[in-house]
């Protein structure tokens, strides 16, 4: 058998294999000299200052020139997919051009868009957020150039020859690199459960392109041979431009323009550029992953340059930051304009996640313009290339302009959550903010580890942030955690050589009830051949009646289905294999879920209209009296966009439109209807049955539905409710159950017009009357109250005892709270700077509140000592600051006698000064 790493070209062109004298790894080359692999850190890059190519590309030429390649040799240019991943879940984001075709045609279930094709596909990877910038090469999106061949049994495509001369023209005819300066790296590729051989394909020192040969699933350790041999490459489209041009970084190369906007905003001046030149070339032999790294490259850097590390991060450390901002930008736009919405949790806590690091550089360069600017500027760049993300541009722009404002409240509001941390680690001995509390604070109330580090600081509390910080909380949210399966109480086993089942609820929707034959029967399940009982799933419950046979009847409890056979929960269960039974729905609730369920469709469409595209289903449960539907959404509803969003919805009813259902190929239904299709949820299957509510909505969807829009009956919202951030619940019912809802509200109407003593036409104006007086007669009662409280001071300003400097008042309050206390004793030290209230109260407990004014705190007073002691008193405990102090405990006989100890150490405190 040939050896895969054997490709014709190599034996044809004259190739020499050669191994690393530095990494030990083969290689082919047409340079018979060469004696490393030209990969970093075996080689330095070379490119920079003296570009690689015939002539200079930007990033949209070098797309161009890549696509127009690969089409002029039969492949089909497919249109980029989101980078979102709503087709998958097992990750949020879309790392790469084959996620694309994973898992449905790499798998073979599904057959690939075109064969071979090519694709340029934005990807985002969240792994080394924190080399962006200053590492030179390192982005969180980047354009991956993917030509893919999907090679089977029965038909070849290409593989190995062909791709690796594929690669060989490209780069030395297409773009004009010198053969001799290509290397092919062999090597072994593995993620996402799949592996193969590969060549790493570099030039002058930096890695261009992947070429994987996919034939190996892996599972328990072991590789087990694919159904498809698949060519899955990828070109870094970004370095290509950048070894054209020769820049200094990629950054430049790519983000030209919007760099030099940032450096104008700042006033950051451009370093020399032989600085730059030192620094990425060394970076590019290192991986950037810690401080130390860091360290050690600015080390390097000033023992070519001749500067000082300290100068260095001078002019270096703010253009690395431009860089990064530049970088985020253009991966917010992506994230923004492809629909995500922000949030804590899945593809929305990891969008947050770039935001807030972005806005946090943006402090550090001390850039005061709004980030909704900045992206307007980024908007503009992309324009001509990507078109689709300047029309969502308001979205966009608004979405920023809120997340900014949350981020700044988070930092305001954050400051006594970090102080209060700090102040229980000092109480327990500690000086050392954990890393792992670090993490927390950010991941659960979105505080950015330098602002945790500013406040700690303050208060007493070291805090060391590890430079991979944003790297480690991506990696915590960068894969969705699968649910496990819900378990079913009866044996798979028994299932296994069961026919799958005929599924009438597709067929025959309005059928009632139906006679079908017994295939197993075992504990409390039934198989039939065919059924009408829809099985639960989707958010849609399961069907319930009844099944009949002549040996006995049995309540259908609940229908499950597993791998395409249908269980039928029942009791008492008297059915034989081979009996014929009658099977009877309940009507009246399957109507009402059917109703339900297309009206989720309907609710949805008339939401996407109200609230903009980005808008998508994050979770359903139909009922038979109300369903609920989340929705991804960045602000609260509005009662006013509820209102419109339920006129909507109503208005498709009463249009009567159709509801068409049917099976079709995964990729057909891809093309006409996008990756809307999976707002449900991500729907497995060569075939998916498509519903489409005409020309309104079109989900992927197994529910059962109404045939027409009128069936549905009345639509009513219920309720709108926040469930998380991002992620706003509506609540409504349809059909009679809407109906009954209305009547309900119409009954409390009545009601309360009866109490009122008016008509129900007129129960908001009674109400607000009610009201009205209600809060008059309130304003009366608090003036009383502040009389009778000013009463109460004079009375208690009587009472006070001079004890050396301080004015001492120890009384009991009958019938106060402690939030009572607070405020008389508040208001007696604000009157009297020299004055320590100590004031008690018999509430369930005893309770003891104890104010200094702040003459007697330097006269010394303690109110913490002054609480505590007392509280012993009464059995309990208590403590605080000199000038506030509170206690309590069980003895409320012994009140009097704590006060009397509160006094007797404020004398002790009067003594000890006049001692001292």
């Amino acid at each position: 058998m040939k050896d895969i790493y054997e490709a014709e070209i190599f034996k044809k062109r004259g190739f020499y294999t050669k191994r690393c004298v530095s990494c030990d790894r083969v290689f082919r080359t047409l340079d018979p000299d060469r004696r490393t692999c030209g990969d970093t850190p075996c080689d330095e890059y070379t490119f920079i200052g003296r570009p690689a190519t015939k002539k200079r590309y930007t990033l949209p030429q070098m797309e161009k020139a890549f696509l127009r390649f690969f089409e002029r040799r039969g492949h089909s240019v497919i249109k980029r997919y989101p980078v979102v991943a709503r087709w998958r879940d097992d990750i949020f984001l879309t790392i790469a051009s084959i996620a694309d075709f994973q898992p449905w045609v790499t798998s073979g279930l599904v057959p690939p868009p075109a064969n071979p094709l090519v694709i340029s596909q934005p990807s985002i990877r969240l792994n080394d957020i924190d080399n962006v910038g200053r590492s030179g090469r390192h982005f969180t999106l980047f354009s991956m150039g993917g030509h893919h061949a999907f090679n089977s049994r029965r038909q070849r495509v290409y593989w190995v020859d062909e791709t690796v001369e594929f690669c060989h023209e490209f780069l030395t005819r297409e773009l004009g690199i010198k053969p001799e300066e290509v290397t092919y790296i062999q090597d072994f590729w593995e993620g996402g459960g799949n592996a193969g051989e590969d060549f790493e394909v570099n030039v002058r020192g930096i890695e261009l392109a992947t070429l994987v040969f996919m034939r190996y699933s892996k599972g328990d350790g072991k590789y087990v041979p694919l159904h498809l041999n698949i060519v899955d490459t990828g070109y870094g489209l970004e370095r290509l431009a950048w070894i054209s041009q020769g820049t200094t970084s990629a950054y430049e190369a790519v983000f030209g323009e919007v760099v030099a906007k940032l450096r104008e905003l700042t006033g950051v001046e451009q370093p020399q550029a032989e600085v730059l030149r030192e620094n990425s070339r060394l970076a590019g032999m290192m991986d950037i992953e810690t401080g130390r790294d860091l360290l050690a490259l600015r080390d390097k850097v000033a023992a070519r340059t001749g500067m000082s590390i300290d100068e260095l991060n001078r002019v270096l450390a703010p253009l690395e930051a431009i860089y990064a901002v530049a970088d985020h930008l253009r991966c917010l736009a992506f994230m923004f304009g492809d629909g995500i919405t922000p949030s804590n949790v899945k593809e929305g806590y990891l969008a947050r996640l770039v935001l807030r690091r972005t806005l946090r550089l943006m402090r550090e360069l001390k850039l005061e313009k709004p980030l909704s600017e900045l992206m307007g500027l980024e908007l503009k760049y992309l324009r001509d290339q990507f078109p689709e993300l300047w029309e969502r541009r308001d979205y966009i722009s608004e979405v920023i302009g809120l997340e900014e404002e949350r981020y700044r409240d988070t930092i305001t509001r954050g400051g006594q959550l970090v102080e209060r941390v700090a102040a229980g680690l000092r109480q327990e001995g500690e000086r050392v903010l954990p890393t792992g509390k670090l993490i927390e604070l950010y991941d659960s109330h979105g505080l950015p580890p330098e602002v945790v580090k500013e406040v700690a600081t303050k208060a007493g509390v070291n805090v060391e942030v590890p430079e991979d910080f944003y790297i480690r909380v991506a990696k915590l949210h960068s894969q969705a955690k699968r649910l496990p399966a819900a378990a079913i109480a009866l044996p798979r086993a028994r299932l296994e050589r069961l026919q799958k089942t005929k599924q009438l609820y597709y067929e025959l929707p309005y059928t009632r009830e139906f006679a079908a034959r017994v295939l197993a029967s075992f504990d409390g399940f039934v198989v039939l051949d065919q059924t009408a009982f829809y099985p639960e799933g989707g958010g849609q419950p399961s069907d319930v009646g009844t099944l009949i046979s002549p040996k006995g009847k049995a309540n259908v409890l609940d229908v499950q289905k597993v791998d395409g056979v249908v269980v039928h929960r029942v009791k008492p269960n008297p059915f034989k294999v081979g009996q014929k039974v009658h099977g009877k729905l309940d009507w009246l609730r399957r109507v009402s879920l059917m109703r339900h369920h297309t009206a989720t469709h309907i609710i949805l469409g008339a939401a996407r209209k109200v609230l903009g595209n980005h808008v998508w289903q994050a979770g359903a449960q139909k009922g038979v009296e109300s369903t609920r539907l989340d929705l991804s959404h960045f602000k609260r509803i509005s009662q006013e966009e509820l209102q419109e969003i339920e006129r909507l919805t109503n208005r498709v009813v009463m249009g009567g439109c159709a509801v068409k259902t049917g099976w079709m190929d995964r990729n057909e239904a891809e093309r006409q209807y996008g990756f809307d299709l999976y707002q449900g949820g991500v729907v497995p299957g060569k075939q998916i049955r498509v519903v489409e509510v005409e020309g309104w909505n079109t989900q992927a969807c197994a529910g059962t539905h109404c045939a027409r829009t009128g069936e549905v009956g009345p639509i009513k919202l219920i309720r709108a409710e926040r469930i998380q951030d991002g992620v706003e619940r509506l609540e409504f019912a349809a059909g009679e159950a809407a109906v009954k809802f209305v009547q309900g509200r119409e009954r409390q109407l009545l009601g309360a017009a009866e109490i009122l003593l008016t008509e129900p036409e007129r129960v908001a104006a009674a109400t607000r009357q009610l009201f009205e007086r209600w809060r008059a007669a309130k304003k009366e009662l608090e003036r009383a109250r502040e009389q009778a409280a000013e009463l109460r001071l004079t009375d208690l300003r009587t009472k006070a005892v001079q004890v050396g400097a301080l004015r001492v008042i120890c009384e009991v309050i009958e019938g106060a709270s402690v939030d009572e206390l607070i405020k008389v004793a508040g208001a007696l030290i604000r009157a009297d700077k020299s004055m320590v209230a100590v004031l008690g109260t018999k509430d369930g407990t005893a309770q003891i509140v104890a104010m200094a004014g702040d003459e007697a705190v330097r006269a010394g007073a303690d109110c913490g000592k002054i609480a505590e002691v007392s509280a012993n008193v009464l059995g309990g405990g208590g403590g605080g600051r000199p000038g506030l102090g509170q206690g309590g405990g069980p003895g409320i006989n012994k009140l009097e006698e704590a006060l009397e100890m509160a006094k007797k150490i404020c004398e002790q405190s009067q003594q000890l000064r006049a001692g001292g």
